[in-house]
């Protein structure tokens, strides 16, 4: 259940089921929701990214290391916010 109960959430690829992002990291979890639905998609920033398996192309596309195409680098000005199709990292471990 996904609440401000359970903490931290991780966040799997759909195809591969690695590891992608987890959070919410140094923000609530109301926070979190707050900025996702607010954008309409999981909104994720640099320390809430699994770096070992995620990647940002120079237009902005952000992918996983197996091809999986993510959702796009869109900064404000917090910083870099990523924002995730939710279908994408709806996966489960492998």
């Amino acid at each position: 259940d996904e609440s401000a109960a359970s903490g931290e959430i991780d966040f799997y690829d759909s195809n591969s089921g690695k590891l992608l992002f987890k959070g919410p990291k140094d923000r609530s979890f109301d926070a979190f929701v707050k900025e996702s639905r607010a954008h309409g998609w999981p909104s994720f920033r640099d320390n809430e990214v699994n770096w070992d398996y995620v990647r940002v192309l120079p237009d902005g596309e952000t992918v996983s290391v197996d091809g999986t195409h993510l959702g796009h680098n869109l900064p404000d000005s917090k910083g870099n916010r990523y924002c995730i199709n939710l279908v994408c990292v709806a996966g489960r471990p492998t």
